[in-house]
């Protein structure tokens, strides 16, 4: 993104690089500094203007990814930061770290794994004992591995993990949330394209979206008389590390051609729409997916 004036209009289609990209592969789960080229999390080009200053965030998946993108937003319009990673995953959780830090917030990386019920359950308590507070929750780590051969290839244990990370985890993390969350806090889920137009090979993580579009809708209903507002973002195709760690080379290189815009997003172009769901502005929204797709028409 170009940064001499961020306020310079620049055609959106043409703002990143569109594929094809290297072919290109990691183990899962992947790391950002070393895909080509590497994601935009907005160091350069996210301006804060103080629109959640003072609040105390936690974010899931905060060490690369959207969820860096989300944490490094949410820190420099005011927030401190929480954020869980999975343990192997300490290098980018310190990278992160830094990025909140150098925004001039504190940062509590939290090393675990959302398949526990046990470490979900206890994670808002040691955000609140670790940053004083718990006003927004983003429910945004997930796993999924492709499939090309679809259903049939999906084996138990692959299913179990996609169910449990990307289900049961925000279940069990929202649950505890509760006990801690004031009016006036927010739950912002991250949903996907694919819960409304399902890839076949990725079947079971497109399960696991929908159901993520039913919990937030549901549970915006239930908060709302409490002054809890509960959202989503779809996005559409992001350029993560996620990527090139459970695709095969060739639909990484060709990863996001489908969009209208020609190219897949760059984790900070995800993170404006977190961080205006979860300002005052978004005051009387509660209950919305907020789409963002390149274009991709969604209900």
């Amino acid at each position: 993104m170009a940064t001499s004036d961020q306020y310079t209009p620049q055609d959106p289609t043409e703002q990143y690089p569109r594929p094809p990209q290297p072919e290109q592969s990691q183990p899962h789960p992947g790391s950002g500094e070393r895909m080509q080229p590497e994601p935009d999390y907005g160091e350069t080009s996210y301006r804060g203007s103080g629109r959640l200053a003072g609040r105390v965030a936690l974010v899931t998946g905060g060490d690369s990814g959207i969820g860096r993108a989300v944490a490094l937003a949410f820190a420099r319009e005011g927030a401190d930061v929480a954020f869980c990673h999975l343990p192997e995953e300490q290098d980018d959780a310190g990278v992160t770290a830094r990025l909140i830090e150098g925004a001039g917030q504190r940062a509590l990386p939290i090393a675990g794994d959302l398949r526990s019920e046990e470490f979900c359950s206890a994670l808002p308590g040691r955000c609140v004992d670790g940053l004083g507070a718990l006003d927004v929750l983003v429910n945004n780590a997930a796993y999924q591995m492709a499939q090309p051969d679809g259903l049939t290839s999906i084996s138990t244990e692959q299913f179990d993990r996609v169910m449990r990370t990307n289900l049961y985890g925000m279940f069990w993390l929202t649950k505890a949330a509760l006990a801690h969350l004031r009016p006036g806090s927010s739950v912002i889920n991250s949903a996907s394209v694919q819960a409304y137009k399902p890839s076949p090979h990725l079947l079971d993580y497109a399960m696991t979206k929908a159901g993520i579009v039913a919990f937030t809708q549901g549970l915006a209903q239930q908060l709302a008389p409490d002054g809890i507002r509960v959202n989503a973002v779809a996005p559409g195709p992001v350029w993560t590390p996620l990527i090139p760690a459970t695709m095969d080379e060739e639909k990484v290189a060709h990863f996001g051609e489908q969009s209208p815009m020609g190219r897949p997003a760059q984790p900070a172009e995800m993170a404006p729409a977190y961080v205006f769901l979860a300002s005052q502005e978004a005051s009387y929204i509660t209950g919305e997916i907020v789409n963002a797709t390149g274009g991709t028409p969604l209900p």
